[in-house]
């Protein structure tokens, strides 16, 4: 009996990338391939790429440069690049590095086996497509048990906002949600694997407007709700949103829906109107953070993450200030800051953009208050009584990590046998990025 072939999935980005590259591995799983952490070892190389930050279709020919060698090792292995730089750089990927075997966009993954059985040396297989037919319902289902006991799980897909400086409505495409039947079929078999927490994702999530069991289109806090009856699932969340689609069902559900964790990502990008206008985000800042308001008016522990660009095409000293403004006023627990790159192809590309000094001192300002304020959420805790989903070992012996309500990580002296539950912890020590604890 022959060994099986391996497949090794390198993966940059989001968790929906993440997502997609577990669904990829289970269509290659279903073709007798099994996974393996050693590219030298695999049959099958995908590297799973991001196209949102400046020199992310770089950093996958860099890798590709370091993975072509191994060819010469195993004359039969096949490289495969997949996502949205696959999307938005389709042929020129094998024009630019031979070595690629098969070239293949976020939505097509489905056909990843037919893909692998077509390539052949010189003549790669490309599909980057937009396809009429729903790629979920052509992969097959999980059978093995969850490794981990939280998992992602893609509700909507795409996004119809077009803000200045993203590409993804060029590479992920039109908005689309799933259905709520087939959505709960999924979470039911990730319950059935050993899942007792599901991150609902989108690039656009908070727009989800799915067929319901009804057939009425139903909203992402119905969805919610619908999830919350399934039994063993006790943890729902989800990433990442729009202001300009934070209803008033969705809001209301963070404060009336116990299984809807006390935790928001909600990308404002910027504090200055001037600048939301330029970016095309249709908010402002202060409708921004009346959404918050009421959000803590229903939920008042509601752990607030935000994505913030600075630099961005115009912005002016006193627009940046307008930025640090809006963060001293709605405290974050955490926020993911970037200096404005431009993306080939977006509006923004076309302008003048911010000296580069100038947007590096102003992102270290920002960072710097937003690692206080994170510092300040994190030694909050201390003294606190909070509830711990353990996930894994940690770093030392008899050590166990997991995730609190609010997405802060704790590690606890507890036995391996915890993993996969729920306990409740006392926090006695707070560092930057972690907790400690001991259980109750």
């Amino acid at each position: 009996m022959s060994a099986p072939k391996k497949l090794h999935v390198k993966t940059y980005g989001c968790q929906m990338n993440v997502y997609d590259s577990e669904r990829m591995a289970e269509a290659m799983g279903a073709q007798g391939y099994v996974t393996t952490d050693r590219p030298e070892d695999a049959d099958l190389i995908l590297l799973n790429t991001c196209h949102i930050r400046e020199k992310a279709a770089e950093k996958v020919y860099s890798e590709l440069g370091r993975l072509k060698g191994l060819k010469a090792k195993n004359p039969d292995l096949k490289i495969g690049v997949a996502g949205c730089v696959a999307q938005a750089e389709g042929a020129e990927i094998v024009a630019r590095q031979p070595a690629v075997d098969l070239v293949v966009g976020p939505q097509s993954y489905h056909r990843l086996p037919d893909l692998v059985a077509r390539a052949a040396p010189g003549a790669p297989a490309l599909d980057t497509e937009f396809p009429d037919e729903d790629k979920f319902e052509h992969l097959p289902k999980a059978r093995t048990p969850a490794a981990r006991p939280t998992a992602f799980l893609t509700v909507q897909e795409g996004c119809d906002k077009f803000c200045a400086f993203c590409v993804v409505p060029y590479t992920r495409g039109a908005e689309v949600s799933r259905p709520v039947a087939r959505l709960l079929d999924e979470t039911r078999a990730l319950v059935d694997r050993g899942v007792v927490e599901v991150t609902l994702l989108g690039q656009n999530v908070n727009g989800y407007h799915g067929e319901g069991t009804d057939g009425r289109s139903w909203s992402l806090a119905d969805l919610i709700h619908t999830l919350a009856d399934i039994e063993g699932l006790e943890r729902i969340r989800y990433t990442t949103s729009h202001p300009n689609d934070m209803t008033d069902d969705l809001i209301a559900a963070h404060g009336a829906q116990p299984k809807l964790m006390p935790y928001l990502h909600l990308p404002v990008q910027a504090g200055s109107d001037r600048v939301l206008k330029a970016m095309n985000r249709k908010h402002s800042a202060e409708s921004y953070i009346e959404i918050i308001d009421r959000l803590r008016a229903v939920r008042p522990d509601l752990a607030l993450s935000g994505d913030f660009i600075v630099g961005f095409p115009g912005e002016t000293d006193a627009d940046f200030e307008e930025t640090l403004t809006l963060v001293e006023r709605v405290r974050y627990a955490q926020a993911y800051s970037f200096k404005y790159s431009a993306r080939p192809g977006t509006p923004a590309a076309e302008r003048p953009g911010v000296a580069a000094e100038v947007a590096a001192e102003r992102l270290a300002r920002l960072q710097a208050l937003l690692s206080a304020q994170q510092t300040e959420a994190q030694e909050a805790m201390v003294g606190r009584e909070v509830s711990v989903l353990f996930e894994k070992a940690g770093r030392l012996p008899g050590q166990m990590i997991g995730k609190s309500e609010h997405l802060m990580a704790v590690h606890v002296p507890a036995p391996d046998e915890i993993k996969g539950r729920i306990a409740r912890v006392r926090i006695t020590e707070a560092a930057p990025h972690s907790l400690a604890g001991n259980l109750v």
